[in-house]
């Protein structure tokens, strides 16, 4: 892959596939949500994809080992 985006962990294949939702948040969530990606450097997208993952982990963990199986 190319060098990292504007700071960004690399990209890995699983990623290159995606679908674009739209999500709101009350307003105090948000704020939040902001606050840790500015803290991070990332964007308000990226917190969001890396808390979804975490918790579907969490939620379903026979689910974590095929999303490495995917080609």
């Amino acid at each position: 892959m190319s060098a990292n985006r504007k700071g960004r962990p690399p990209r890995e294949a699983s990623e290159a596939r995606t679908t674009r939702a739209s999500i709101s948040f009350p307003q105090d969530i948000y704020e939040t949500v902001e606050q840790i990606a500015r803290g991070k450097k990332v964007s308000v997208a990226w917190v969001v994809r890396e808390a979804t993952e975490q918790y579907v982990k969490e939620q379903w963990p026979l689910l974590a080992g095929l999303e490495k199986e995917r080609p």
